[in-house]
């Protein structure tokens, strides 16, 4: 841990930062306005403090432009949540008050005392997965709502309305048969029609989203689209929030940051277990849709074990979450392999044949050690040999003619002699 620690409280005009030492004693205090020179003037600030680490408030967030630029000149970073920093404001036996420079002192304090603080990273593929899977969210929820407005008019131009879900040839066609009468009636079909005129819109932008999700979710080779239920849109919000997913100890705590983990709410002899509203919610709902499209095919693994739930006595929703567990650790297992699979790739060097990842394998080469440990042979390593020399084999007594001085390339370690010629009696 660095010796100072410089906690920023992030806002969209200024940014306030706090510098305080390993016994959370206030070393300096600034604060800069949002500019393009913010970051220069930050530096300049804390270049009294050479071993220094900054903790960024909500990095993934409001602070994400800071953070990056922080990173981008060299800086350590640290992320820390906000909840976590508003709990060290509130449980803090001194200054409590909720204002600025308390907020970017409780954060660098968080950031002391968390062992695991999250390091910044650059992380440019999980970001623009992240960003084109939110942009289809936002495109779908906006598809949505046009929907609803469509099915609100076509219940004033149509008795009964329209039944089941609605597309744009299926609204075009109905809207070719109803007649309008009167000034509002024919309101109410211009509206309908500039309705399916923006859903048109953006039923196309979405499809071209959904191409670049493709594409980019082909590039990460990800084997998470192997889970059941999990396409294109659903891999790129895991795969963009998750980031290095070797930041979770285990399924368990994966489970808990999706928020598929049910909380403890036990009192005494009472042990309950409640859903949680915690954790990531984009997540918690990408998952959701996973095991939604599960259940809706019947010869699906997550349907036949969505079925046994439900002949075991429970309802619907608590099914419904327990197969959400269940493809949230298929979805730790296989974001864990591909992290193997990638360090392995990386850590692997040149070489010729498989085995041998350090050295080539060709044809004449040796290796550099033995085999056997130094006590398993009286033999020394020479750094030549030569094909023609014949080294006694591991573990076997050589015969006495190569137990001599002029064995050919391999030096023994001489047997005692007798003193005199003859042989010496035994004891």
């Amino acid at each position: 841990m660095a010796a100072v620690m410089i906690g920023v409280d992030p806002h969209k005009g200024s940014h306030t930062a706090v510098a305080v030492d390993a016994t959370e004693a206030v070393l300096g205090k600034v604060k800069v306005r949002a500019t393009a020179e913010q970051v220069q003037q930050l530096q300049a600030w804390a270049h009294r403090w050479p071993d220094r680490t900054w903790a960024v408030e909500g990095s993934d967030g409001l602070g994400h432009l800071l953070a990056q630029q922080l990173l981008a000149i060299g800086e350590h970073v640290l992320d820390v949540q906000p909840k976590l920093a508003a709990r060290v404001r509130l449980l803090n036996t001194g200054k409590v008050n909720k204002n600025d420079p308390n907020d970017a002192r409780s954060v660098a304090i968080a950031a002391l005392r968390s062992p695991d603080a999250r390091l910044v990273a650059s992380g440019d593929a999980a970001a623009v997965l992240k960003l084109w899977a939110h942009r289809h969210r936002e495109l779908s929820r906006r598809r949505n709502r046009m929907v609803c407005q469509l099915h609100s008019l076509l219940c004033d131009l149509v008795p009964g309305g329209f039944a089941g879900e609605i597309t744009a040839g299926l609204a075009a066609a109905a809207l070719d048969q109803i007649t309008a009468h009167g000034g509002a009636g024919e309101a109410r079909m211009q509206l309908a029609r500039d309705l399916l005129a923006e859903i048109r819109q953006v039923d196309e932008l979405r499809r071209d989203v959904k191409k670049r999700l493709i594409k980019l979710v082909a590039a990460s080779k990800t084997t998470v689209t192997d889970v059941y239920g999990v396409g294109p849109v659903v891999a790129a919000t895991v795969l963009g929030f998750v980031g290095d997913v070797r930041r979770f100890a285990s399924k368990d705590a994966f489970a808990a940051y999706n928020a598929t983990a049910p909380i403890e709410a036990s009192s005494g002899n009472r042990h309950v277990h409640r859903l949680s509203l915690r954790g990531n919610r984009q997540l918690n709902h990408a998952i959701h849709m996973a095991a939604v499209t599960q259940i809706r095919y019947p010869t699906t693994e997550g349907r036949a074990y969505y079925d046994r739930k439900i002949a075991a006595g429970m309802q619907h929703r608590s099914a419904l979450r327990a197969l959400k567990r269940k493809i949230s650790d298929a979805i730790y297992r296989k974001l864990i392999n591909d992290a193997n699979a990638q360090r392995h790739k990386a850590s692997r060097g040149p070489g010729g044949q498989s085995g041998n990842d350090s050295v080539s394998s060709v044809a004449g080469s040796h290796p550099t050690a033995p085999d056997l440990r130094t006590s398993h042979s009286r033999t020394r390593p020479q750094p030549t040999t030569t094909t023609s020399t014949k080294t006694p084999t591991a573990g076997l007594a050589p015969r006495r003619r190569q137990t001599g001085r002029r064995a050919a390339g391999v030096k023994m370690q001489p047997r005692p002699r007798p003193r005199s010629g003859r042989r010496q009696e035994r004891s």
